[in-house]
């Protein structure tokens, strides 16, 4: 199973996309505190429409607890690096880690030594950065085809 990260997200529609991502991909979402959201959030619910009872989601205290559940490498999604997230292997088990919406990653989390490497999802110059559930979509379904789309239903 792949696991999906966010840490600390602020905006409820994007987790409620991701708790339907998690669904659909068989994948474990985990959510890091403080949460900007309570999880009955109508707009949580709607975003994830009726998948919230066949998504796995956690939500973890804090980083630590998070990092202890993910059994693989830890990939840190951020426009702070030059390596494209196409370019490294992804395995069963991995997690891949994205930050809150209006900031991304703080440097101290992706300097934690469990996080395997620095990622990035190629935009056009200039540009801030992606919708946060449109990047975990993206890394997720790389990820998942390079280990063979197991659990596909």
């Amino acid at each position: 199973m792949l696991h999906v990260i966010f840490y600390e997200p602020r905006i409820p529609g994007n987790t409620g996309a991701a708790i339907r991502l998690s669904a659909c991909t068989g994948s474990m979402l985990h959510l890091v505190e403080p949460l900007c959201f309570d999880m009955d959030d109508a707009k949580l619910r709607r975003a994830g429409l009726d998948y919230h009872d066949l998504a796995h989601v956690k939500v973890h205290p804090n980083l630590d607890d998070a990092l202890a559940d993910i059994p693989g490498k830890i990939w840190a999604f951020t426009g702070h690096t030059t390596t494209m997230y196409t370019d490294v292997s992804y395995s069963d088990g991995d997690g891949l880690m994205f930050g809150p919406e209006p900031t991304g990653l703080p440097e101290d989390v992706m300097d934690d030594p469990r996080v395997t490497s620095r990622v990035r999802i190629h935009m056009c110059e200039g540009i801030r950065s992606l919708n946060l559930a449109n990047s975990a979509a993206i890394g997720l379904y790389e990820a998942w085809r390079q280990i063979g789309f197991p659990h596909s239903c």
